[in-house]
């Protein structure tokens, strides 16, 4: 048990210690350097990172190409956030939240700028009609799940995984209580499975698309190697659903986007074409 912390009266940002992400992160939004963001020729501009935000979006991308969706070509740039990329003034012009993803959509007269993962998401399943129900009781419910989605994660990434695996110190009582959250919601998805094939319905939607990337791959023990700590094999309903949803060709190849770690099969840092992830797929084994 480490001496017990006592807040100060006000608030101040410690940048002397040694965790990279501790001295990356700042109480102050906005661009820090200027830097143009590059450009390619396809309709839709895309800056990620392909972590489980990151994926949604070009899952839904190469979901839509799958589904013969040519319009839906797109262009996809590597934004490094442990170099800073997202503090850019061409980032943050485009979202200033300096999070990933960021989406410029140029298929207009005018370009419009989306950001946050969701938002994305409901962008193109609108634009294209396509993973998302258009009317009912379906569209509320892919809704539902879609938004549980952007609520939840936050738990189980800037929560569970901060504290497992990324803080300096491994400190019981975080670990612990995040630990309880990220089972507790592995079983309300568990028993949503129970009763569905996908997470909304019998339909695959952007809401399998928003959590497939955080839950399915902790499950699959993709995600902060913690697959037996949390005892994950115990959720049957949301591995089943997990491996279902690996199987998808959308899937195979989104995931790999903007991926520059892991093996070598699954590093497509940026995406201009279909080829881009055609060369490296071949690689796998």
């Amino acid at each position: 048990m480490t001496d017990e912390y006592t807040p100060p009266k006000i608030w101040t940002n410690d940048v002397s210690a040694g965790n990279k992400w501790a001295n990356i992160n700042s109480p102050e939004s906005g661009s820090r350097f200027d830097k143009e963001l590059p450009s390619g020729k396809h309709p839709f501009q895309l800056y990620s990172l392909g972590t489980p935000n990151g994926q949604k979006v070009t899952i839904m991308f190469e979901e839509l190409l799958a589904a013969d969706v040519k319009e839906a070509e797109y262009d996809a740039f590597l934004i490094n956030i442990g170099e800073s990329d997202q503090f850019s003034s061409g980032f943050v012009g485009v979202n200033p939240n300096s999070k990933i993803p960021a989406l410029i959509d140029n298929s207009a007269a005018e370009p419009l700028n989306v950001f946050e993962s969701a938002s994305i998401l409901v962008h193109l399943a609108e634009k294209f009609s396509k993973f998302l129900p258009e009317s009912g009781s379906a569209r509320t419910q892919t809704f539902n799940w879609l938004f549980w989605a952007q609520g939840s994660a936050p738990f189980l990434g800037g929560g569970f995984g901060h504290f497992y695996s990324y803080a300096d110190e491994k400190q019981e009582y975080p670990i612990n209580r995040f630990a309880m959250e990220a089972k507790r919601q592995l079983d309300v998805l568990d028993k949503q499975l129970a009763k569905n094939t996908y997470v909304s319905g019998e339909e695959f939607t952007i809401a399998d698309m928003a959590i497939w990337p955080w839950y399915g791959c902790l499950v699959l023990g993709r995600l902060y190697d913690a697959a037996e700590f949390l005892q994950v094999e115990t959720y049957e309903h949301v591995v089943r659903w997990a491996k279902l949803i690996d199987q998808r060709e959308g899937v195979q190849r989104g995931r790999i986007v903007n991926r520059s770690w892991g093996e070598e099969w699954e590093q497509v840092p940026e995406r201009h074409s279909a080829k881009d992830i055609d060369d490296v797929l071949k690689l796998k084994p």
